[in-house]
Formats: structure tokens, C-alpha cells, sequence
């Protein structure tokens, strides 16, 4: 696999160009952009403005249009914030939504100082993702079903498959029947723990300020089981999630998780290599699952 760091860094740059001249057109002030984290998405604080930009360059590659996506993130956010729940505000310097140019879309954020980089304790976690879901509830405007994994792992696959040199045949066919037996346990999942959620819900999704800790990062929000969410949390986490399902519902959960993590970074390989050999890992934990079933030696999935 080629190391593609130098177009990386030409997309990097096209987003941080592109993010400066659209608040700029809004007749935002911008002298110093400052990229925060660039992994499948860059986020820039455009100082000296208290703005945000989280322009997506890589994660559209399987989220297209991407536009739904941002908006929802929008979308949700706000109605959190009109229920004063702690989460980050989109910036109220330009309009609340998508924004396009130089072929990439992007959202604008108002910008929050972090006060610590330690990671909340997962009881702290566990106790607000329970408050979080309790508003997210009564979230009214329609959500698709587990989009992350449900999105991701067939436009994955078929990206793979038609590359085609990125993961063998017999590797393709354990993920392809990986997803099709979780996707009918998570569809005929039972409706007690099935509402909004956060859809990405973990420590690292959570900003210490000043005000306190603040969700951010709601691109991944849908409809679905809490389970979702919990499986992102140890087990002093749940203890804290005001009656969290019991380990044989989150199950399946941890299982679509990993598959969903698995095609997601070879999928995206050709545009970011970085984080191949954790995956490989996760990948072989697949593969010990095998077994022979019949005489045409069909490679299937025990116990997933």
C-alpha cells in the first residue's frame, strides 16, 4: 500500500483553505488558522475568530453526500443546547449549516477552550451518556438506523471489493457474512432500549472546559439501540448508565463494532494507511472464528 501523507497533506491544506474563505466571505477576521486534529476529518480553530471549522476530507469518501450527515450533526446539537444540555454550539457567527467550496463541505463550530487533556472517568461518562439519552429521547425529527455501521461497512465492502487489492477474496467473504448475520440480530433487536443516540458516545467525544464537560462530535447521531452507544463504556461506565442492558444485548453490539472499525481503515487505506496494523489485529479475531462447513469448504462465521 502506498504512503499517500503527501496528497493527505494537499487535502489538509485545501481544507484549511477552504474553511478560511468561506468565513471570510461572512466577513470573518482570519490571520492565524490553527489545525486541532486531522485524521478523516480536519478541524481548524481560524484564530483569532472563536470559530471552529470541521471540514470533512476523507470520511466523505463513504458518506456521500456528506451534507445529511453534517446537517443532522446541526440539527441535533441544537436541540440539545434549546434543552441545556452540555454539548458544543454550532457558531453563531455564520449560518448553522453545511457549507461548500473547493469540492468539500463543511460545518463551523463555536470554539471552546480545553481547560485538561485527561480523559473523563468512565463512571463520569457513563452517568452523562445515560443524561444524554434521557433528552435525545425526545428528539422528533427522523433519524436513520444505525447509519455509522450500516452505512459504512456495505459502501466499505463494496469499495474493497472493487479496488480490489487492498484484502483477499476469502478475507472479503468473512466480512461480507460478518455483516449479514450481525445486521439481522441488530434489526430484529427488541424495541425496549431502540431511541436517538449519539452514535459515537465515548470519553474522547467529551471537551473539559470551563463550563464543564461538553459533547461534541454528533455527526454518527441515529436511531437505534442504546446498546450502540453503552458498548463505547468499561464495565464502571455502565454502572453508572441508569439501567444499562446486561451483556447478552450488548453483544452483537461489540461484534458490529469491531466488523465496523475493520472495513472502515481498509476501506479508506488508499487515502489513509496509518492505522493499518492495529486493525490487522482485529481482523485475525475474525478469522478464529472460521469454520469448514461443507464440502465446497464455504468459509463462515461460528459464534457472530
Amino acid at each position: 500500500m502506498p504512503n499517500d501523507k503527501p496528497n493527505r497533506s494537499i487535502l489538509t491544506k485545501r481544507a484549511v483553505n477552504a474553511s478560511v474563505a468561506v468565513a471570510s466571505s461572512y466577513g470573518i477576521n482570519i490571520d492565524d488558522p490553527h489545525i486541532l486534529a486531522d485524521a478523516y476529518s480536519v478541524r481548524i480553530h481560524l484564530r483569532p475568530a472563536p470559530i471552529v471549522a470541521r471540514v470533512s476530507t476523507i470520511t466523505c469518501v463513504l458518506r456521500s453526500p456528506i451534507d445529511a450527515w453534517l446537517a443532522r450533526e446541526i440539527s441535533v446539537s441544537e436541540f440539545l443546547l434549546s434543552k441545556g444540555a452540555p454539548v458544543v454550539p454550532p457558531s453563531d457567527l455564520l449560518p448553522a449549516r453545511p457549507h461548500h467550496h473547493d469540492g468539500l463541505c463543511m460545518s463551523f463550530w463555536r470554539y471552546v477552550q480545553p481547560v485538561s487533556d485527561e480523559v473523563p472517568k468512565s463512571a463520569v461518562v457513563g452517568e452523562m451518556l445515560g443524561e444524554l439519552h434521557s433528552v435525545l429521547r425526545n428528539y422528533q425529527s427522523e433519524l436513520p438506523f444505525l447509519a455509522p455501521p450500516l452505512n459504512d461497512i456495505p459502501r466499505g465492502l463494496d469499495r474493497l471489493d472493487s479496488i480490489g487489492n487492498i484484502v483477499n477474496k476469502s478475507d472479503l467473504v468473512i466480512l461480507r457474512e460478518a455483516y449479514d448475520k450481525l445486521l439481522l440480530q441488530v434489526k430484529n433487536d427488541s424495541g425496549d432500549f431502540l431511541q436517538p443516540i449519539h452514535g459515537d458516545g465515548h470519553a474522547h467525544n467529551l471537551i473539559p472546559t470551563m463550563k464543564g464537560l461538553l459533547w461534541n462530535d454528533f455527526e454518527d447521531t441515529c436511531f437505534g439501540s442504546i446498546a450502540w452507544d453503552l458498548i463505547n463504556l468499561d464495565d464502571e461506565g455502565r454502572a453508572t448508565y441508569p439501567n444499562a442492558p446486561d451483556s447478552k444485548v450488548l453483544e452483537p453490539y461489540h461484534k458490529l463494532r469491531q466488523l465496523h472499525g475493520i472495513v472502515w481503515v481498509y476501506a479508506l487505506l488508499p487515502e489513509f494507511p496509518d492505522w493499518l496494523e492495529p486493525v490487522k489485529v482485529m481482523l485475525n479475531d475474525i478469522r478464529a472464528r472460521l469454520s469448514i462447513k461443507d464440502v465446497t469448504k464455504k468459509m463462515t462465521l461460528e459464534n457472530i
